[in-house]
């Protein structure tokens, strides 16, 4: 039999794409609808100005991160101890009663703060168990030399998600209000179901429930702080994307910039997956093979840029066009990050590996999102995103000079090579 030459040939590949998308749909649409819902009952119900309903946003932010901060360390040994598929698939069906609690209080109209921020803060719990176990599983089913083309044909899951998720939901919200929810309940049973059928992943390894847990993560800590390559390029990802992000206060340019709505709202948050979209579609044939960390710094620099444009911006499809670049350069970061994650991983630490990276990923996306509503109380929202982006801009070019093993990275492999 031949050897497969996509991952998209290989049957367990296939239902782990099928999970990965039906899950970032599901939490991206929601968590784009918790957002504006939260901003609108604080400015309708609460009688809050934009500057209070803009500093409630980044503390939804800092609700959902709180989780991942505390609980993903677990995270990360449970899915180096225990079945990955049940531990995601778990964690999926756990978001379906989130989802249904969001949906029934939205349905009997309990407009409040403080229920919102709760349903927030379990779906970040599901979040926290469900990302590495998911990250750990794609090297487990398709071959090393497919893994670079296998985590582009993920990141079209991802943002293929974040692009119909928060376009979708933005409608749904609109003719009615519980509807994004009930979807989601919806979806993230296909999802459940999806990862629980894959078949034949590996044994674990024979020490994994053997080693103290503690033990464990600090194995865990030690595998990146050795590796400065991917030490670099985890913390360039979280500080420039904690200082760049824009998305918390897209309501507020949505709401009260723009004045384009809750449908304007899915479609900014669209327009930024779909320019990442484009580029995984384009990695997914011709992966990076050279020069991968100069491409990266300049990648996380346009990012900056973008987002100064997409802060300065009043016409709505002129924002549009920032946001979608703005996701074209963040994708090329990410591809860059995933890989040396998945190459360069022994597998029997590969969920902590994976936990680490992905708290990074929402420490600079949940907590930026608090130092992007605090930003807005104290500079309002377009001084927040234009000191933001650049703010990025200046921790790229400071990256660059802290960590010249980036700068000098030519090949994936090779790169680690020369380092050691």
């Amino acid at each position: 039999m031949n050897a497969p030459t996509s991952p998209l040939q290989i049957a367990n590949y296939r239902k782990f794409w099928l999970a990965r998308f039906s899950a970032t749909l599901a939490s991206t649409g929601m968590v784009v609808i918790i957002g504006y819902q939260l901003y609108d009952v604080a400015r309708a119900e609460y009688g809050m100005s934009i500057t209070q309903a803009s500093f409630q946003l980044g503390l939804l932010g800092f609700a959902q991160f709180l989780p991942v901060f505390l609980l993903t360390p677990i995270a990360g040994v449970v899915a180096d101890r225990m079945d990955r598929r049940k531990v995601a698939g778990l964690a999926a069906l756990l978001d379906v009663c989130v989802a249904l609690g969001l949906g029934l209080t939205t349905h009997l109209q309990v407009r409040s703060l403080p229920v919102l921020f709760s349903f927030a803060v379990l779906h970040g719990v599901v979040r926290v168990f469900i990302g590495p176990a998911m990250s750990a599983i794609a090297p487990n089913v398709v071959p090393s030399s497919l893994i670079p083309r296998a985590i582009a044909f993920n990141s079209i899951a991802m943002q293929a998600g974040m692009i119909i998720g928060p376009a979708a939901y933005g409608f749904l919200f609109a003719a009615d209000r519980a509807l994004p929810y009930w979807t989601t309940g919806v979806i993230q049973v296909i999802a459940a179901l999806s990862i629980l059928a894959i078949s034949n992943l590996p044994t674990l390894h024979r020490d994994a429930r053997k080693a103290h847990p503690v033990r464990q993560i600090i194995d865990g800590f030690r595998f990146i702080w050795r590796e400065r390559f991917l030490l670099g390029c985890i913390s360039l990802d979280l500080f420039a994307v904690l200082l760049g992000g824009a998305t918390a206060l897209m309501p507020v340019f949505a709401r009260d910039i723009l004045h384009v709505g809750p449908e304007g709202l899915g479609q900014m948050r669209a327009a930024a997956a779909a320019g990442a979209a484009g580029v995984a579609l384009w990695l997914s044939f011709r992966p990076l093979a050279s020069n991968v960390g100069v491409k990266m710094l300049l990648a996380v620099g346009a990012f900056g840029v973008m987002t100064v444009g997409f802060g300065l911006s009043r016409l709505f499809p002129l924002s549009l066009g920032f946001l979608a670049l703005l996701g074209a350069a963040d994708m090329i970061s990410v591809f860059i990050r995933n890989s040396l994650v998945q190459l360069r991983t022994p597998d029997e630490v590969r969920g902590r590996v994976s936990a680490i990276s992905g708290l990074a990923v929402s420490a600079s996306n949940e907590l930026g999102e608090m130092q992007s509503g605090v930003a807005a109380a104290l500079l309002g929202a377009t001084g927040a995103v234009v000191f933001g982006g650049s703010g990025a801009i200046v921790v790229t070019l400071i990256w660059a000079w802290l960590f010249p093993e980036i700068r000098r990275a030519r090949k994936f492999e090779a790169s680690w090579e020369q380092e050691r």
